[in-house]
């Protein structure tokens, strides 16, 4: 058991459940995670596992079916998985996201028809923001759905869903025309039901195939084309039209946390990787942990890891509050996934050529942590909801 990113205060069933999870990665996901990346292979043994132990309702109620656990207790078993492989954590955080916005946001029969299933695993849940054009702009999708009666027809072009091909509900943020001067009160979010896979999943419908990435494997990250789609407007979250944008932002509020968690995660088993291989390696007649140049870097890295998950902490407790928490989401995942570039880069270092092998898990580490800076909003965009927040409690 690591001395780092101890958490105060947890409850003997938080204490359970996380010692459950670790107890899985260590046995069923670190041994298997660098060969299942190399080969770009999807998880499913693990999946499985994962739908065994209830994560894929950690967070979901009791009354359907789920843990009904706090966003602490997912984050934290979240940071556990994803020190064993951080693309077993994003197969569950677009669905915990779709989840948490049908709870929200949902209407009592589509919380009663999609939460049961959500939460043994059976309907497992994607969301789609973006757009080959727009990027972190969300206000510039051009995907539109036109209403004809109880009917609406969608066209366009989704990028970047992970969980694309295996997922078998989709939460799309679409323009509609609802009148509003606002482009912001002018979105909708839908429910859309697929057939997992790969090709024209529905009529109208296509998941061309997977999009080949540098890091982040194992997980389908895909594109959602829309051409002449049909879908009733009982589809709509919530069934009310307009306030999509508004749900796509608590939902992302809340995967900022998770994020955050995954950069604590990836932190914690480099900086394992680093301080057990430094206590290996001889230079000069000595370990290299003994020289001083080596052992300053192990300590910057142990504070980094430690700051970023007190951090990732105190956003996921604030959130569980009941309180808004975009600034300490914010400041979270901001700290956590820098933190983690870095954390992960020094560990490199100290494997030095080795690093560079593919032999060693460090190059594993090395090309995934980047995504953690992109991932639900860059650090820019971060760094602009801190400062606006910020003007916000300072205005003068």
């Amino acid at each position: 058991m690591s001395r780092l990113q101890q958490t105060e205060g947890l409850t003997d069933i938080q204490e359970e459940i996380l010692k459950t999870v670790r107890a899985f990665v260590e046995s069923e996901i670190l041994p298997v995670a660098t060969e299942l990346e190399h080969k770009d292979e999807y998880p499913t043994k693990i999946v499985e596992g994962l739908k065994e132990l209830g994560l894929f309702g950690l967070m979901i109620p009791e009354e359907y079916g789920g843990l009904g656990e706090s966003l602490l207790t997912y984050a934290l078993c979240v940071e556990e998985i994803a020190r064993g492989w951080m693309s077993v954590s994003g197969i569950i955080n677009t669905h915990f996201i779709v989840a948490y916005m049908l709870l929200q946001h949902g209407t009592d029969e589509q919380k009663q028809k999609y939460l049961p299933r959500m939460a043994t695993g059976d309907v497992r849940g994607a969301f789609s923001m973006s757009e080959p054009g727009c990027g972190s702009d969300v206000a510039a999708i051009k995907t539109k759905a036109v209403r004809d009666g109880d009917l609406y027809t969608i066209n366009g072009q989704k990028m970047w869903l992970t969980n694309g091909g295996s997922s078998n509900l989709v939460a799309v943020l679409v323009k509609t025309d609802e009148g509003s001067d606002s482009v912001y009160k002018n979105m909708t979010t839908f429910l859309v039901e697929k057939e997992p896979g790969f090709g024209e999943v529905d009529k109208g419908l296509t998941v061309p195939g997977k999009i080949e990435k540098m890091g982040y494997k194992g997980v389908d990250t895909t594109e959602l084309i829309f051409d002449g789609y049909s879908i009733g407007a009982d589809q709509i979250l919530g069934g009310v039209p307009g306030k999509g944008f508004y749900q796509m932002m608590d939902g992302v509020e809340v995967g900022r946390v998770n994020v955050a968690a995954r950069g604590c995660g990836v932190a914690r088993r480099a900086f394992e990787l680093g301080i057990s291989y430094a206590q290996q390696r001889e230079t000069f007649g000595k370990k290299i942990a003994e020289h001083q140049a080596v052992l300053f870097r192990l300590a910057d890295m142990a504070v980094k890891v430690e700051a970023a998950h007190e951090l990732m902490v105190k956003a996921a407790r604030k959130k569980d509050s009941g309180s808004r928490n975009d600034f300490e989401a914010g400041v979270a995942k901001y700290l956590a996934s820098e933190y983690c570039s870095q954390v992960v880069e020094d560990s490199f270092r100290i494997h030095g050529g080795y690093g560079f092998s593919k032999e060693y898990e460090i190059e594993r580490l090395y090309r995934e942590a980047p995504m953690l800076l992109i991932g639900e909003g860059t650090a820019d965009i971060q760094r602009m909801i801190i400062g606006r927040r910020l003007l916000e409690d300072y205005k003068l």
